[in-house]
């Protein structure tokens, strides 16, 4: 196992989830210690503490499961990829510097490209391209926003922190926290506990289950455009209570509804997502709302745009079988291992991922935040965040490897 060369502190970005928080400090009592990971303020994030305790377990090259050198491990992935008519580069759990060395890698071997988060990232791209949308960022919904509707989700299954960095805050500049009214609508297994406001003003749930959202989602925008629903409740929900909540969202000086596409789990969920955005630009006619999706994981945000600059089009969704070789790319989520197929399957990956079958090639890399300096998009697009590094290792980065295989192939 190797660790850390010398004791040291540091205060760190956190790419564990989208919001990248940029308080998180993280110490060494020694160099064979776990470090102690804090916050400058709050409650300690499982998250955060997990993605920065993360050991080093493998930090050799494998081919068949067997250690070797990273020249030969990079000589065979070369042969695979001279040899392969169908390449297919997923997962792509990277920072913004690990794509764009990716990117022409794929370009030189003719690859396919999709994150391991595709399906989830597609239900907001294709409401995105049909219909648009009116979002807003976290700095908004902390400065503005006195009314959150969270639509299908408790957030904090995701983003830990967001109530604690956007919501329940001392430093609003346009209204006051603590008077915020928090809206549950729908959801499964939901911990309402964040929407709790600092004065004991307890959230209001309108509970319904997930697979349910499309009709009430419909309801509330026919709702807001004046229409009369003929029925007393739609999938459990009282219309009397979409009504209140109709009221409430049209008096609102700035509401914002929220949502996470991977909660969104069902057949045609984009169009759900397109109720919510459509019910925004509803309100935007007499009042003022905006959207916010969140969620964000495994580099999802920064690869989506970063492809979309290079490329001119989104990250789509290919089917495994119809591709001659895998190539595996996850440098944040050791839990995440490359899907298992009747095919070649390389791997660029977390040190720490275990593999039920070994791949034809793993080249364990660098986590960016961890083991080298990065950079990432925060979920709301808005930002991007430096990621410093906070413990030495010779992993070589995505990058790194992405250029020496480029020059085998050249």
């Amino acid at each position: 196992m190797q660790t850390i060369s010398s004791p040291q502190n540091v205060l760190a970005t956190c790419p564990a989830c989208g919001l990248l928080c940029d308080d998180v400090a993280v110490s060494w009592q020694s160099a064979d210690a776990k470090p102690a990971v804090t916050l400058k303020s709050g409650k300690p994030c499982a998250k955060a503490i997990a993605f920065f305790s993360s050991p080093l377990k493998t930090t050799s090259p494998m081919i068949a499961g067997k250690p070797v050198s990273l020249a030969d491990a990079l000589g065979r992935v070369a042969e695979l990829t001279a040899a392969a008519q169908s390449p297919l580069i997923a997962g792509l759990s990277t920072d913004l510097a690990g794509f764009r060395a990716a990117y022409p890698f794929a370009q030189k071997i003719k690859a396919e490209m999709m994150h391991m988060n595709v399906q989830s990232s597609l239900r907001n791209t294709k409401v995105l391209q049909s219909t648009g949308w009116q979002t807003t960022t976290l700095t908004e919904v902390k400065n503005r926003a006195d009314m959150i509707v969270l639509i299908g989700t408790d957030v904090v299954s995701h983003n830990p922190r967001f109530f604690e960095r956007a919501v329940w805050v001392d430093d609003a500049m346009f209204t006051d926290p603590s008077a915020r009214k928090i809206v549950y609508l729908g959801g499964d297994d939901l911990d309402v506990a964040p929407g709790l406001s600092p004065v004991g003003v307890q959230p209001t749930v309108m509970p319904c289950a997930t697979k349910y959202l499309p009709e009430v989602t419909a309801a509330l925008r026919a709702l807001l455009q004046g229409k009369t629903l003929k029925v007393d409740a739609v999938a459990g929900v009282a219309v009397s209570a979409l009504d209140q909540l109709v009221e409430q969202l049209k008096q609102a000086k700035y509401a914002v509804l929220v949502w996470v596409a991977k909660d969104l789990d069902f057949p045609h969920a984009e169009l759900t997502i397109q109720n919510i955005t459509e019910s925004v630009a509803i309100l935007n006619q007499h009042s003022r709302a905006m959207g916010l999706a969140l969620g964000g994981s495994d580099g999802d945000t920064t690869v989506n745009y970063a492809h979309t600059w290079l490329d001119g089009l989104t990250l789509g969704e290919h089917t495994l079988d119809t591709h001659d070789l895998v190539i595996w790319v996850n440098s944040f989520s050791p839990d995440k291992p490359a899907p298992i197929v009747n095919k070649p399957v390389i791997v660029f990956g977390h040190p720490d991922t275990v593999f039920n079958t070994a791949p034809d090639v793993f080249i364990p890399i660098a986590t960016p935040g961890l083991d080298a300096a990065g950079t990432l998009f925060r979920v709301d697009s808005s930002v991007v965040l430096p990621l410093k590094k906070v413990r030495e290792t010779a992993l070589p980065t995505l990058a790194e490897v992405m250029q020496q295989l480029e020059a085998k192939l050249a």
